[in-house]
């Protein structure tokens, strides 16, 4: 195949940065911060690390599942939680109002995502830490700061006498929580005084914040650190350049995506992730090899888009299901998120127009645009599929 001069070097480009990042499974996990309060000023501060975040490139690092933790010798389990220590001082910092800033001494155990037990052999690993406090009379508040030079985002989040506080952040990088307020907690303030009165700002405002979190959470996901999605949705978009097309396809992978990210998210659905997986990167290919070999859009396609958006909404579970929210701030963040990653993919398509737009003939168009962008993304899907599922 000819292609000409100056679309060579692109190419190549495109073809080295595909290959940096085709290890790639799912997104680099966050740091959960939950602060577990109790009426009488009882406190206990969780950290949750995901050994993935250790690792140099997140992305590409492999999960540590309970079989593989079972081998690990007594000094590779030690650094681990080692590790651990170091990268939340690194990553996060602690304020209690008006002490101001705090350092807590976290006591690491192995266990499940979201403190559940581990058994089966597929379960993931994470270390979760713990400080035990007490909040005592004069502290009114407490926040978080996910630090400058840190390269996760956090997630802060609590709970009130087993109840989960209506409102969340997601920090990224040098972004400071809310405050909650902690002046009904103290051991001087009857339980009876309480009912209600934890809040940080108010229920309107506290549902928005929740939302543009989320919303924000499910742009990221997808751009940039989704490539795999970012793949899927170009494949779509070089089947065609018509509006309606293209639309009918974004959309159908949107609700599909939806359904299945909220029966993860709920516990409804569990398919393991070297399942689906492998699958997601199937269908890449598959979308890129009909751009290829079936390049004109029928009613049949968006079957296809359908079945693979169930399968991508599994794959974005992993953001979700682990944060006990209760049902309205669920609600509200499956929404966000879903608006985000709608939001994403809209920007994905909009630069490949920008980027193509010079190109107005149809036959150079596919020559040039189509066949080698599908081929390449082709390759990737097939060879990301072999790597999840063999290796």
């Amino acid at each position: 195949m000819n292609f000409p001069g100056f679309f060579r070097p692109l190419l190549a480009i495109l073809l080295l940065a595909l290959s940096a990042g085709s290890t790639l499974a799912h997104p680099i996990p966050d740091i959960p911060v939950r602060g577990v309060f109790e009426t009488g000023g009882a406190g206990t501060i969780f950290v949750e690390m995901n050994p993935r975040c250790f690792d140099a490139d997140p992305n590409s690092a492999p999960t540590l599942t309970y079989d593989l933790y079972q081998t690990l010798p007594p000094e590779r389990k030690a650094e681990l939680v080692r590790q651990a220590t170091e990268l939340t001082k690194r990553n996060v910092e602690f304020y209690f109002e008006p002490v101001g800033r705090i350092q807590p001494e976290f006591q690491f155990e192995f266990t499940g995502e979201g403190h559940k037990p581990l058994s089966a052999k597929e379960d993931i690993v994470v270390l979760m830490g713990s400080w035990k406090t007490t909040i005592a009379s004069g502290l009114t508040g407490w926040k978080i700061k996910a630090t400058p030079e840190g390269k996760l985002a956090v997630v802060f989040q609590n709970f009130i006498d087993g109840a989960a506080h209506p409102r969340l952040a997601v920090l990224f990088p040098g972004e400071t929580s809310f405050t909650l307020d902690l002046t009904q907690l103290s051991g001087a303030v009857p339980k009876t005084a309480t009912s209600g009165a934890v809040s940080s700002t108010g229920g309107a405002q506290d549902s928005w914040k929740t939302f543009a979190n989320f919303l924000r959470q499910g742009f990221i996901h997808v751009l940039p650190l989704g490539l795999d999605h970012i793949l899927f949705v170009l494949g779509l978009f070089l089947l065609s350049r018509t509006w309606k097309p293209l639309l009918l396809q974004v959309t159908t992978f949107t609700l599909a995506h939806t359904v299945t990210l909220a029966l993860a998210t709920l516990g409804w659905v569990n398919v393991p992730s070297k399942i689906v997986e492998p699958i997601i990167a199937l269908s890449i290919a598959a979308v890129a090899l009909e751009n290829i070999f079936h390049p004109r859009y029928t009613n049949w396609r968006l079957v296809i888009v359908f079945v693979f958006g169930l399968v991508h909404g599994l794959g974005f579970a992993s953001a979700l299901k682990d944060l006990d929210l209760p049902p309205a701030s669920l609600a509200i963040g499956l929404v966000g998120f879903n608006v985000g990653v709608e939001c994403a993919q809209l920007a994905v398509i909009t630069i490949a127009f920008v980027i193509t737009a010079w190109l107005r003939d149809p036959v150079r168009y596919r020559q040039w645009i189509v066949v080698p962008g599908s081929s390449l993304i082709a390759a990737m899907g097939l060879w990301w599929a072999a790597q999840r599922a063999f290796f």
